[in-house]
């Protein structure tokens, strides 16, 4: 920790208890809670107002306010302000159906701004830092399993991990926020400083080669891991645990009738997806199928319990699910390979585990 000229403590890093006991007292601060509450109605405001930088590539100015706002009150009044501002936001400025853990997307990006740059000597490779975590952390690895879920429960479509565009986008923008926030900051700290509320100068917000360089290092570190890790997470997960409850069901009824057109002998069965694999740079999927024989009298029984439980259901089941429904007989497994372009069947082979000719007949 370090004194400024004005008295007021300075802090190398926030991992020490008097950076924690500093920040929990903005809490009992009445002109802090008050700036807070004029940083939120501006960033509520700020939501729909972007700056255009190329075609479908634009920058939410929210994200200055966000910065300025953890700057001045803290990571502990930033945390509950992201949570506050996001609610309002919803309310105010729709843009979807209201899902609760993007909450958490909100809180991150202001606690990483206010771990970096509250009641700290601000600088460049800060500013720098503090928006390449925000955007690569925040904005690629921690929303994309929010995302997911998200179109699993609102969306007629399957969502696409790590889209292309999603992560061009962020870390092209990366470098040009953190030298807007340069900007940004060197006009707004000094008279801020004079009112109190900052004691940081500016001394250290003007950009170098060396800071330059650490732009350039930065953006082809987080560009390069997430180019990997989209191959590898592409090469390596099932496609088919992204599936809709609609999309696993059509599914399951095509690789059905896909059985059945070959074995023409079989009635009563289900067909599951248990996976569904690609790589890159192949035009084929993979899948993994278990063929199940209905029990009839197992699912006449479950049917009179729940008139909801109809043969719709057990098309729509998953690998577990279809595993755990005593009205299913698993018969056989097998592998189907489609052209994942244009959906084309290639090729399907099954292994039974018992004959057709235990297989129930249709009545």
């Amino acid at each position: 920790m370090q004194k400024n000229p004005a008295g007021k403590s300075l802090f190398k890093t926030p991992f020490g208890r008097a950076y924690w006991v500093q920040a929990l007292s903005e809490l009992k601060n009445p002109r802090m809670l008050v700036f807070a509450a004029l940083i939120i109605a501006l960033r509520v405001a700020l939501k729909a107002v972007k700056i255009p930088i190329a075609p479908s590539v634009e920058i939410n100015t929210a994200f200055l306010v966000n910065a300025f706002g953890a700057m001045v009150y803290g990571p502990v009044v930033a945390v509950l302000g992201a949570a506050v501002s996001d609610t309002l936001g919803v309310i105010l400025v729709p843009s979807g159906p209201y899902f609760f853990p993007f909450i958490f997307t909100e809180m991150a990006g202001s606690l990483i701004f206010a771990l970096f740059l509250y009641r700290a000597e601000v600088s460049i490779p800060r500013l720098v830092l503090s928006r390449f975590c925000i955007c690569f952390f925040v904005n690629i690895v921690m929303t994309e399993p929010i995302m997911i879920r998200y179109y699993q429960l609102f969306m007629t479509t399957q969502y696409a991990p790590f889209q292309v565009v999603r992560i061009v986008k962020n870390m092209m923008l990366f470098p040009v926020e953190a030298v807007i926030l340069a900007v940004v900051f060197r006009g707004l700290i000094p008279p801020f400083r004079k009112m109190g509320y900052l004691y940081s100068g500016v001394e250290h917000l003007a950009f170098s080669k060396k800071h330059i360089v650490l732009l350039s290092v930065l953006f082809l570190l987080g560009a390069s891991a997430t180019a990997g890790y989209v191959v590898y997470d592409y090469n390596t997960k099932s496609f088919s645990a992204s599936y809709s409850a609609a999309e696993r069901r059509e599914k399951n009824k095509e690789m059905n009738r896909w059985v059945l057109d070959e074995n023409p002998e079989l009635h009563h069965t289900v067909t599951v997806i248990e996976s569904a694999r690609s790589r890159v740079g192949q035009s084929e999927m993979t899948y993994e199928l278990a063929v199940y024989r209905i029990d009839t009298d197992a699912f006449a029984a479950q049917s009179a319990a729940d008139p909801a439980y109809t043969e719709e259901t057990l098309h729509g089941y998953s690998k577990s699910k279809a595993a755990r429904d005593a009205a299913l007989i698993r018969i056989g497994s097998g592998t189907a390979v489609t052209n994942k372009h244009t959906g084309e069947r290639l090729s399907l082979s099954i292994r039974w585990n018992e004959s057709a000719e235990n297989e129930e007949t249709a009545p």
